[in-house]
């Protein structure tokens, strides 16, 4: 592995912390349990979810054009660099929230989101500088499997801060408060090789003001979508197993809480999830040098599908130890596919652009990942409110993996399309 390869690999274990302890495990419960205090607790989620709606709104707006600008000469290093900053900042300025302050809580949270999630874009897009073709497949992997580990680490730390400094009015109050700054600064110091080692190697002409020369640009990608047929293809197909694949990982914990399993036990389906899919995402790459990336992702998105019919079942068996075994099942399913299937999504579209628009193309490719993170909920939401079952919500997410292999299916690279 090179340099710039292994510095690339390093920010996907420091950024990975911020999604699963600050988005995922605390903040919500800390924004609920404290910043929320007064408010009702349906107003309080509604609020939670505005506002993670909100962050991703900023983000789908604000991608296109930050990609067209990052691929001129220097840019794409300085915006990575801008939105780095942002998320560690906002994520540190989270220890000003005190009780009652809500709305302080939110607006903090979603500059830090925005953060994260826009570093993601540059840092997603120096794939094409920092990896030949033949191993994007590799680093992808080896980027989400680190990342996992990553994030397990700092989250075992607070558990252990959590168990020692106690609680305060039922809430770990001092242990949510510390991990902020834990994640700020587990986050910096595995950037610090990518900001030093990242180069920029593809780019555009410079222009006067990049600015007018991205909307430009824009403008005319969006008039020359035949050009790039293939690539928007995979962006449909990407938009439906994507989303399938969300749902599942978002919505599993509450499903998991629906049956009846308790808390304890779903913080370690968490943890292992998180353990399981780092050999598996590598494992993902490796094979995917064998048998192509495409090949790969169908069989990730077929041991979705299992995952999901599994759950659909899971409610209706009445034997606990064979529905608890059948859960963990679905857990094991879903880490082994997780973080291989998202790996090689962005490894292949890598190598569908073109590479000196990399920064453009992977803000249309945040944009697609952002609005699916939407529907997918949504249709589950709907379908279990419909039926009074929750079970039929999760059997509606195949409609999702089903359109997303039909369009996949039909989704080529150069190096497919010349045998």
């Amino acid at each position: 592995m090179t340099g710039q390869e292994f510095a690339w690999v390093l920010y996907d274990v420091g950024n990975s912390a911020f999604v699963l302890i600050v988005v995922t495990a605390l903040m919500p419960i800390y924004f609920k349990d404290v910043a929320a205090l007064t408010m009702s607790g349906a107003d309080s989620t509604a609020n939670w979810g505005f506002a993670n709606a909100a962050a991703s709104c900023i983000l789908a707006v604000l991608a296109p054009v930050l990609g067209a600008m990052a691929d001129y000469p220097n840019m794409k290093k300085r915006l990575f660099l801008f939105f780095l900053l942002l998320g560690i900042c906002f994520t540190l300025s989270l220890l000003l929230v005190g009780r009652g302050q809500w709305l302080l809580c939110l607006s903090l949270f979603i500059f830090a989101r925005v953060g994260w999630a826009g570093a993601n874009i540059f840092y997603d897009a120096f794939l094409v500088d920092v990896a030949s073709r033949e191993r994007m497949d590799i680093i992808s992997t080896l980027g989400y499997g680190y990342g996992y580990v990553g994030s397990v680490i700092p989250f075992l730390l607070i558990i252990g801060l959590i168990l020692g400094i106690g609680m305060q009015d039922g809430l770990p109050v001092g242990a949510i408060r510390a991990s902020f700054i834990i994640v700020a600064l587990w986050w910096l110091l595995f950037s610090l090789p990518a900001v030093k080692k990242l180069k920029q190697i593809h780019s555009l002409p410079a222009e006067a003001s990049p600015v007018t020369g991205s909307l430009r640009r824009l403008r005319r990608t969006m008039r020359e979508i035949r050009q790039h047929k293939q690539v928007f293809l995979f962006l449909a197909a990407y938009f439906f197993y994507i989303d399938g694949v969300g749902t599942i990982v978002t919505m599993s914990t509450a499903y998991g809480r629906d049956l009846g399993f308790g808390v304890t036990m779903l913080i370690v389906m968490l943890l292992l999830i998180q353990l399981v899919a780092f050999p598996f995402s590598i494992l993902f790459g490796r094979l995917a040098e064998i048998y192509s990336t495409r090949t790969m992702l169908f069989s990730g998105i077929l041991v979705y599908c299992l995952a999901t019919l599994l759950a659909f079942f899971l409610s209706s068996v009445e034997d606990q130890a064979l529905k608890t075994t059948l859960f963990w099942t679905v857990a094991f399913l879903i880490a082994s596919s997780m973080g291989g299937v998202q790996a090689l999504s962005r490894s292949y579209y890598g190598k569908l652009i073109p590479a000196e628009k990399s920064a453009e193309f992977f803000g249309f490719y945040n944009v697609f990942g952002k609005f699916a993170a939407i529907s997918g909920p949504l249709l589950m939401g709907l379908v279990g409110h419909i039926t009074g079952e929750t079970r039929w919500g999760i059997l509606s997410i195949l409609l999702l993996f089903a359109f997303g292999s039909f369009l996949l299916g039909g989704v080529r690279d150069s190096a497919e399309l010349e045998k």
